[in-house]
Parts: structure tokens; C-alpha cells; sequence
């Protein structure tokens, strides 16, 4: 019975690190070192619709910029996130707001992502441990458990890899008391350089079943070397025209 519980501590240990290195890689392929996007977001949900175009500009674990470039109400309306803080700059009333703690839960530009997630999109890595649940062919299983006192709003993640190309199919997100919350699903996938991304993005909150945002990815540059001067305050103003 000894080596029983040895060997089912091993294998454990084992598939932790498997979990682990799946995720790294996953994470690696959609950052790259740098990684420039044009998006187009169409956000319905039971009484209106309407698209959000964008670009954005990522480097790193913790720095992005975003402009909105689409509709005209809104164009030239940026977004930076660093270190796990937020700030926005709106350019009608000429100035940057900190994004605070209490609104971090909050809709993005009224789609079904929160201000959260666009700060703490890298976090999964660090604030998370991932274990194995089930494997089917390339497609892995992997249960993302919230550390203990990790700043995050997820107790869990369910997601859904194929390890061919180490990109997402599915995310499933439940909340602290393990109710399911909401549905990435991931579709379309493409190859640009070494890197491969799903184009196509679906989020589902499954307390709004009328609700849905699509992010479409219409262009990706990685590794292209752009400045870090998109990472500053003073960018938020300066590109925003």
C-alpha cells in the first residue's frame, strides 16, 4: 500500500509538471515577445449590438495599450495597462482616469469582458496551479485551481488545449464557490511565423444567455520590435489622435 501512495504521488507530481508546461507554452504562443493586433469586437446582447474596432500593443506579462479606432464616438478613446494597474484616457473630456479596485469587475466598453481581464490577462501562470484532468488525443484537459491569497477573481478555470498547436479551445470560468460564470470558446485557428492563434473569439456569460461578444483578429504582428514608448501615461494622450 506504501508504494501505492508513492507511486500516486510521482504520477501526480508528474502530471502537475506536464500542466505546467503545457500552459507555459500556451502562454508563450499567444504573447510571443511582443505582439501587435488589429481587432474587431461585435458585443450583442437583448436589446442592442454594436462593433468595437481596435488596436492593440502587448509586450511582456505585464504591459498593453489599446485605441479604440471605430465607432467615431469613441475613436481615439486608449487604454494602458501595466503592472497590474489600469488607466484610460478619454479624449471628449481630456483626461486619464485611474481605473480603481472597485471597478476593476466592471464590462469593458460594454462587452462581456471585464476591466480585469484586460489587466490580468498574463496572470494565469503565476496565480494559478494547473493540474491534468483529462487528455484525448492532442486535446488536453487542464483545471486551473486559484492560489491561496492569489489577487484574482476566478476560484478555477476549466480550459480546453490542443497541444498541436498549444493554443486554446475552450475556457470555462467559475467563481469563488465554484459556479459556472462564463465561456471563452476559441475558433479559426492560424499560423503567423511560429506562432499559431485562434482568430475568432466567443465569450458566453451564462447569466445573460442573450449576451455574447465575438473579438475577431483581422491582423497580428509578432515580435515586430515596437517601442516601449506605448507603455507610458503619456502615451494614453499622445496616441490617442
Amino acid at each position: 500500500m506504501r508504494y501505492l501512495i508513492l507511486i500516486s504521488i510521482f504520477l501526480s507530481s508528474l502530471f502537475a509538471n506536464e500542466a505546467d508546461e503545457i500552459i507555459k507554452k500556451l502562454d508563450k504562443n499567444m504573447r510571443g515577445e511582443s505582439v501587435y493586433m488589429k481587432i474587431s469586437m461585435n458585443i450583442k446582447s437583448l436589446r442592442h449590438e454594436r462593433t468595437i474596432k481596435m488596436k492593440t500593443w502587448a509586450k511582456g506579462k505585464d504591459k498593453s495599450f489599446v485605441k479604440i479606432t471605430y465607432p467615431p464616438r469613441d475613436k481615439g478613446i486608449t487604454f494602458l495597462s501595466l503592472d497590474n494597474e489600469m488607466w484610460n484616457y478619454i479624449p471628449k473630456i481630456e483626461r486619464i482616469i485611474k481605473i480603481p479596485p472597485s471597478m476593476m469587475l466592471q464590462n469593458w466598453m460594454g462587452s462581456d469582458i471585464s476591466n480585469d481581464d484586460m489587466v490580468k490577462q498574463s496572470s494565469i501562470i503565476d496565480d494559478y496551479d494547473a493540474s491534468i484532468l483529462k487528455k484525448d488525443a492532442n486535446i488536453v484537459t487542464i483545471e486551473l485551481k486559484a492560489k491561496e491569497d492569489a489577487p484574482v477573481v476566478w476560484g478555477k478555470i476549466i480550459s480546453k488545449i490542443d497541444t498541436k498547436y498549444y493554443v486554446s479551445l475552450e475556457d470555462t470560468f467559475y467563481d469563488e464557490y465554484g459556479e459556472k460564470i462564463r465561456v471563452f470558446k476559441y475558433e479559426d485557428i492560424k499560423k503567423y511565423g511560429k506562432y499559431y492563434l485562434p482568430t475568432i473569439w466567443k465569450i458566453q456569460p451564462l447569466n445573460k444567455k442573450n449576451n455574447l461578444t465575438t473579438m475577431i483578429i483581422e491582423d497580428v504582428e509578432y515580435d515586430s520590435g515596437f517601442s516601449d514608448i506605448y507603455f507610458t501615461k503619456s502615451a494614453l494622450k499622445r496616441f490617442s489622435r
